[in-house]
């Protein structure tokens, strides 16, 4: 009687841990194989000559694991067509970040903005990129004192973090660095772009400042592994292209832009 309730309880325990393992298998399959990267790709497929022309740095991580993190929204319905992208936009108060966004947001139908409380801005812009729509929800921290708070809301699950600095202000430039190290407690995964803001006032100082600043600019981009744009936001200098490089790195689209490094010039540098 022993022996056969010592072997009942075996099979027992063997029974419980084979459904617990084809549990565990079945949840790996179905997260594996989960129909976000599926539907990006039939949503935005690449001609197979022109794949791998994005620019980007030698080792950086390829789209893929951009797309993978993408927060998208698919339910069947009217919107199964929408492609909802967050991007966050760091950076010290009164560098022209606001500007910035609604230069790029614009008048249309599509924008909608709100300051969803002190020292958080939330604005929206949907696009069409082949037949698809990608609806970009842009976060911007202000700066502000205190407003380092809301950090870890922006930048959860964001594809694209932006830490912008006046370019005729150096101390915004060194900030970059401390904004860098608090959004990547958050986002281990996001496209990173540094973005010089304020570009036509920056072309009035003395060129060997100008130089210094571009230089400085440059060695944190290469430190941080991101791309840099210098942008004006009053003469529309890079504004949409910052958006047109993250989609076509999201979406591994051709991206033909080259670099300038060119000292007096609006700088591109990936």
């Amino acid at each position: 009687m022993i022996r056969f309730n010592l072997k009942r309880g075996i099979r027992r325990h063997v029974s419980t841990l084979r459904r617990l393992a084809c549990h565990l298998w079945f949840r790996f399959v179905v997260c594996s194989g989960g129909k976000s990267r599926s539907t990006y790709r039939m949503l935005l497929p690449s001609p197979p000559s022109k794949r791998g022309n994005v620019g980007g740095r030698k080792g950086e991580r390829g789209s893929e694991g951009h797309v993978a993190k993408a927060r998208t929204t698919f339910d069947g319905g009217a919107d199964s067509d929408l492609v909802a992208l967050k991007i966050s936009l760091l950076g010290d108060h009164q560098i022209g970040k606001t500007s910035f966004l609604a230069k790029y947001v614009g008048d249309g139908k599509e924008q909608n903005g709100a300051k969803m409380e002190e020292g958080l801005i939330l604005m929206d812009k949907t696009i069409l990129v082949r037949g698809a729509r990608i609806s970009y929800s842009i976060w911007e921290v202000e700066g502000e004192d205190g407003s380092e708070q809301h950090v870890p809301m922006a930048c959860k699950d964001s594809v694209a973090i932006l830490f912008m600095f006046d370019l005729t202000s150096r101390c915004t430039l060194n900030s970059v660095i401390s904004w860098y190290q608090k959004a990547r407690r958050w986002n281990q995964s996001a496209i990173l772009i540094i973005v010089g803001t304020k570009f036509d006032d920056f072309v009035k100082l003395p060129i060997d400042l100008q130089w210094t600043i571009a230089s400085q600019a440059r060695a944190y981009a290469r430190a941080l592994n991101a791309t840099l744009f210098f942008s004006s936001t009053a003469y529309n200098i890079n504004v949409n292209k910052i958006f047109k490089f993250i989609t076509a790195r999201l979406f591994d689209l051709p991206w033909t832009v080259e670099r300038n490094l060119t000292v007096g010039e609006p700088i591109i540098d990936f």
